[in-house]
């Protein structure tokens, strides 16, 4: 049988199955991940699809657009059902952790799923030293800019890395390297 899409409430046909890949900060308030689920912890993310496709795990979590192991379970003979949190669950969990943003995955994103799906994930982020110079994180953040159509047409993730979801995304200014803001300012992003 063909899963198809719709918000149906996951969490509730998981609990206390196998699922792989949850940590503790996506989970719906009130539930623990080792209390409530049967953890597969995987040494590596390619490792979640072959579990959920052979029925060794109920459910695989991940990230946004384009990611393989989603990919991978809706192409698999069963397909996949994209659900996440709803409004409730997304304004508790942002409440709970404010480093995420609300966020969106298209429909048609993913075989089967034919409608958007709201959800809670983060931007890409690039960590740095504090002794990165402000010269380079300038350089740095310069070279992403002009490179989002060609990173965006290589890489399906990659169209949400730019320089404006950087700023967007940030709590606040102060968290975003001097140099990155520096080139923000010059580029006509700084707000």
């Amino acid at each position: 049988m063909k899963l198809t899409c719709d918000p149906m409430t996951f969490l509730f046909l998981c609990l206390n199955q196998a699922v792989t890949g949850p940590t503790q900060q996506f989970l719906r308030p009130g539930l623990d991940l080792r209390r409530d689920f049967d953890a597969v912890l995987l040494e590596h993310a390619a490792d979640g699809p072959p579990k959920v496709l052979s029925g060794e795990a109920a459910a695989l979590w991940g990230a946004g657009i384009g990611w393989p192991g989603f990919a991978a379970v809706a192409r698999g003979p069963q397909g996949a059902r994209f659900i996440g949190p709803d409004a409730g669950e997304i304004k508790r969990i942002l409440a709970r952790q404010p480093s995420l943003q609300p966020v969106t995955l298209p429909a048609n994103s993913y075989p089967g799923q034919t409608q958007a799906l709201p959800s809670v994930g983060s931007w890409s982020y690039v960590f740095a030293t504090e002794k990165l110079s402000v010269q380079t994180a300038y350089m740095l953040a310069k070279a992403i800019h002009r490179a989002e159509p060609q990173l965006a047409a290589r890489l399906e993730q990659a169209r949400e890395t730019t320089m404006a979801n950087t700023l967007a995304a940030a709590p606040r200014q102060d968290l975003i390297h001097p140099g990155v803001l520096k080139y923000l300012g010059e580029a006509g992003l700084k707000r």
